[in-house]
């Protein structure tokens, strides 16, 4: 971590968020640098390679660091992406408050100016939303996905990326887990005809009929359109482009007309939309399309076809860590795949072809454990607490009692979702049952869906009403001889019509094994909420450097047609603040802006485009001011993505608009993570200015004045 002197003279809160910051800079894009975090007490140190898992090894026992490590926790909790885009824009936008504060402009005008132009920002990049909601439009799901192949995808707008970043140097063999009958087409970003994925049936036979040269397709897309007014026209504050300059697309996706003809974009197949997804870490996204089609497969036997829209359930999906094998045996498997003590080989070799009774319990498996809200008697003592031989007998008589209710129902299998007495474990196991602790709750719920059982929270509630029956145990796979397995295995446990399914993620180093589920899940969930938002905005960089051309504009506009002094802002504050808001908005703006300009930078330095981040910023002020330019920086954008050497986005990539790949990003995720971002940063700038100007600066001293900053 960078190591920073605090200057008392400045705010110390903000100089905390960007110390901090600083430390995950290299986790920006797609090629991320791995670190060491090393202990200096016991000197142990741990492989990490996010920001989450980066925060979590850090001393943040300070009030700023707890403020941050909260809101990227939350960030990760919610969408297991944008962590890294937080941060970055909290040390970004914390040196950009920090500046504004040393130029002297008021508090209350710095959070109502960068309030208000990130909320422009979020509506100005709407027109970079691509629809999605076609591609669930399927009728066979054995053909819904095809192999993510050799595409070669674009992962940032400024830079070519070859396909293998080397996230994971070896590819997953998941042919024994794909449909035999899958024969889509790996073109990159070419529509498969024969799937028919994401049109409808005359768009499909108009196709067949019509010549797909760039100008047909943008002439039958720009056609395909009707009037729609957006939801959000301008906020309390910023005044929006005239309406002129735009018009409505379906769904409200919307389309700029300026001096070059835009280009419209939608995502032609599912494969397209994982391969601009999974920013260039394949392996993972595979992983990801074997469990949904597999969902999807199980419904269809369930309840017929997947439902239209379809929905990617990451609820069903769960990671099951093998470290130790060969990378090559990660797969996905339906059911519930657990680790067990190599030491129970002999029980479930015995009930492996048996169909096994089940009891789910929801609690602790353990002699003293009580259900949450549970009170003993006040006026209850208990006699030789502390005689060995009491404690031992009262535990026999427990565990005695536990295994008369099992034999009682004939039960084989007991599945618990706290943790398991070792005592009963091994009791259990000579009666010829298995106790597995530990199980997710949503695993529960499942098994007790399929196989009839009730979840109770104590062995003793469990009756013939309670328990589920038809789930089997088996092996999870052979392991090669040469392997070394340690003391434990991987098991199976399945049972009919259960929808769940188990990512088993292998390999040889065990320090990565962390890093390898962390990523499987941001892929998936970043499938998840594109499939659920029915939307994605274009990648690599366009929808920041779209927020930084539109808050450039911002800065040239009279207050009239930007900010207004009104309820809610500045309305009820002095006078002297409303006149200087001509004054400093420009600068505010401007300081906001340079956080996107970094973002930007930043990432192209990290994908090694650039030489350094001073190279990378001068190549994003040329295609800047090209933009402005323009006098349409989002139609600047979207044409900038068909041309084959613009120096941006596509440089190198087909000229034809259906094959350019293109990079994805999910939406809510995204945005949520630029507002959590900005409000950490105005919350410690207006928390820290009340502490100091809170204390009066008529009761300082000289002196003791020079360690403060008057805001």
């Amino acid at each position: 971590m960078a190591c920073r002197v605090m200057n008392k003279r400045r705010h110390v809160g903000l100089q905390q968020l960007s110390s901090f910051a600083e430390a995950g800079r290299t986790f920006l894009g797609p090629l991320k640098s791995c670190k060491f975090v090393i202990d200096e007490e016991c000197h142990e140190s741990v492989l990490i390679s996010s920001t989450v898992r980066l925060l979590e090894n850090l001393d943040l026992s300070s009030a700023v660091g707890q403020l941050l490590s909260e809101a990227v926790h939350a960030q990760n909790k919610m969408y297991r992406t944008g962590s890294s885009t937080l941060l970055f824009l909290v040390g970004a936008w914390s040196r950009a408050a920090e500046e504004c504060l040393h130029l002297g402009i008021p508090v209350s005008l710095i959070v109502s100016v960068m309030s208000e132009g990130l909320i422009s920002c979020i509506e100005e990049v709407s027109s970079l939303q691509v629809p999605v909601h076609c591609a669930s439009d399927h009728t066979d799901d054995t053909q819904m996905f095809s192999g993510l192949g050799s595409r070669s995808v674009s992962l940032c707008s400024f830079l070519p990326i070859p396909p293998d970043t080397g996230l994971i140097q070896k590819e997953n063999d998941l042919r024994d887990v794909a449909s035999p009958s899958v024969t889509i087409s790996s073109v990159p970003g070419r529509p498969v005809k024969s799937a028919n994925l994401y049109r409808t049936q005359p768009e499909v036979e108009a196709d067949e009929n019509t010549s797909q040269t760039p100008q047909t397709l943008r002439n039958r897309l720009c056609a395909d359109t009707r009037c729609r007014k957006p939801a959000l026209i301008h906020s309390r504050h910023f005044n929006r482009v005239d309406e002129n300059q735009r018009t409505s697309k379906p769904d409200g996706f919307l389309e700029y007309q300026g001096a070059a003809t835009p280009h419209t974009y939608r995502c032609k197949d599912l494969a397209e939309l994982e391969a601009g997804l999974s920013h260039g870490d394949r392996s993972s996204m595979e992983l990801v399309d074997a469990a949904a089609r597999l969902q999807c497969q199980n419904t269809d036997v369930q309840r017929g076809p997947c439902a239209v829209p379809w929905m990617f359930d990451i609820s069903g999906v769960f990671t099951c860590c093998l470290p130790g094998l060969p990378e090559t045996l990660s797969c996905v498997c339906p059911g519930y795949v657990t680790v067990v003590s190599t030491s129970r080989t002999a029980l479930i070799e015995e009930l492996q072809n048996q169909l096994l009774r089940v009891a789910l319990i929801e609690g602790d498996l353990t002699e003293n454990y009580r259900h949450l809200g549970f009170n003993r008697s006040a006026n209850v003592t208990t006699v030789l607490e502390s005689v060995k031989v009491h404690q031992a007998s009262s535990e026999e008589l427990w565990t005695d009692q536990v295994l008369q209710v099992l034999v009682k129902f004939n039960v084989n299998l007991v599945l618990v979702q706290g943790s398991v007495s070792e005592h009963i474990t091994e009791k259990c196991m000579h009666s010829k049952r298995l106790v597995i602790g530990s199980v997710n709750g949503s695993v529960m719920q499942a098994f007790a869906s399929a196989s009839g059982a009730q979840q109770v929270a104590y062995i003793t509630q469990v009756t013939e009403a309670c328990v589920g029956s038809g789930v089997s145990v088996a092996f999870w796979r052979c392991i090669p001889s040469d392997v070394d397995t340690v003391s434990s295995m991987a098991i199976t446990l399945k049972t009919e019509g259960m929808n769940l399914a188990t990512v088993v993620l292998t390999g040889p180093v065990t320090a990565q094994m962390q890093t390898k589920e962390d990523r499987f899940w941001t892929c998936a969930y970043r499938l998840h909420y594109a499939l659920k938002e029915q939307k994605v905005f274009l990648g690599g960089g366009a929808v920041e450097f779209l927020c930084l051309s539109h808050l450039q504009s911002l800065m040239g506009q009279p207050v009239n047609k930007g900010i207004q002094v009104c309820s809610g802002g500045l309305h009820n504050t002095s006078s002297w603040l409303a006149s200087s808001l001509a004054l400093y908005r420009p600068t505010v703006l401007k300081c906001l802006a340079s956080g996107w300009h970094k973002y930007l930078s930043a990432l192209m330095y990290n994908t090694a485009h650039s030489s350094s981040e001073f190279e990378a910023s001068t190549f994003i002020q040329h295609h800047l001011q090209s933009a402005t330019d323009s006098g349409s920086p989002s139609s600047y954008i979207l044409n900038e993505y068909s041309k084959l050497n613009s120096g941006i986005f596509n440089s190198g990539i087909s000229s034809k608009v259906e094959q350019i790949p293109r990079v994805y990003d999910v939406v809510t995720p995204k945005t949520e993570a630029w507002r959590r971002a900005l409000d950490l940063v105005l919350l410690v700038l207006q928390t820290d200015g009340e502490i100091i100007t809170g204390l009066g600066h008529t009761q300082l001293q000289s002196q003791e004045a020079q360690d403060f900053s008057l805001l």
